[in-house]
């Protein structure tokens, strides 16, 4: 009797411990959220890398182009003035 009893309770024990791990894990709409969850994070992420680079991308270029046009302006600039300086041929020609 001492066997069957053993062998009950370990019965009982093991189909309590089963119930148990079946009530720990999430149900079908908790594993739902949980990944939709997941999925919100890793896209927020993903447009915070790319907001990121292209602010980087926009950095340099702004800076290559300031290298590239700054001295550009300045001989058109000069080529004006010199424009400006020199006298009027139709004005000599009219007179």
């Amino acid at each position: 009797m001492t066997d069957v009893a053993d062998s009950v309770g370990l019965e009982l024990d093991r189909l309590i411990s089963w119930r148990a791990s079946q009530d720990r894990r999430p149900d079908r709409d908790e594993n739902e959220e949980l990944w939709r969850a997941s999925v919100r994070a890793h896209n927020a992420s993903r447009r915070e890398e790319m907001r990121a680079a292209w602010e980087a991308f926009h950095e340099g270029q702004a800076e290559r182009l300031r290298r590239t046009m700054e001295p550009l302006i300045a001989h058109h600039e000069a080529r004006a003035e010199e424009c400006r300086d020199q006298p009027n041929a139709n004005a000599k020609g009219a007179s």
